[in-house]
């Protein structure tokens, strides 16, 4: 198939072929260009099928999301995220994340509930057997759903772009021994609160998970030789 025809399932709707800067984003999330790689036009066009103008388009609007920095006279890179900006992007996180679990709280269906709590389960037998890739999915369908109970378009947006910019770090994190067991409970917490419909306390579970990825950040980082 190729890309002109190709249709994408996102978020529970069918869109329609995606474009190159969907493309290109989903290269650089997904770890297939790394930070400080040089983005080359003439290849990029190659690679996805794409004239260079739709190319250096993308360029330009992945420029303005943060995943890729133009540098004047050298063309464009990766743009490499440091530990500070993502300390910065999960502190941002904290507080829409907790808005999304609160809204997901007052808006949850019986058959959403059974949802989440399916997660959970896949969740826990995946650390269970030593599956931290498994998981480390699992983590990221959990927040995705969240955010569609929620219902909030705009924050939905917000925390894409954000989860993309700090997709490196949290690969390194969800890889660190034993994090899996330590997340685990968070996020059981955050599904039990949605489900008994208890706003307040699917906020501050969404904190206090968004609290402990951070100090958890940092802990790995001090941890490098």
């Amino acid at each position: 198939m190729n890309r002109s025809s190709a249709v994408t399932v996102n978020e529970g709707r069918i869109d329609g072929p995606r474009s190159v800067v969907d493309e290109i984003r989903e290269a650089i999330v997904r770890g297939d260009f790394v930070p400080n790689q040089r983005l080359v036009e003439a290849d990029l066009s190659e690679q996805f099928a794409a004239g260079r103008a739709a190319v250096r388009s993308a360029l330009v609007e992945l420029a303005n999301e943060g995943l890729v920095e133009r540098v004047q006279n050298r063309g464009a890179r990766v743009r490499a995220i440091s530990l500070d900006e993502a300390v910065e992007i999960c502190e941002v996180r904290m507080v829409v994340e907790g808005l999304c679990a609160a809204k997901a709280a007052e808006r949850i269906s019986r058959d959403e509930a059974k949802q989440l709590k399916a997660i959970g389960k896949q969740m826990r037998s995946a650390v269970s057997g030593g599956d931290v890739l498994g998981y480390s999915q699992l983590n990221q369908e959990l927040h995705q759903r969240i955010r569609q109970i929620s219902g909030q378009r705009t924050a939905r947006d917000v925390l894409e772009r954000l989860r993309a910019q700090g997709v490196r770090h949290q690969f390194k994190l969800a890889m660190h021994p034993g994090r899996p067991n330590v997340s685990l409970p968070e996020h059981l917490a955050i599904i039990n609160a949605i489900c008994a419909h208890d706003a307040a306390a699917a906020q501050e579970a969404a904190r206090a998970h968004l609290r402990s990825v951070i100090a958890a950040l940092r802990e790995v980082d001090q941890a490098r030789p």
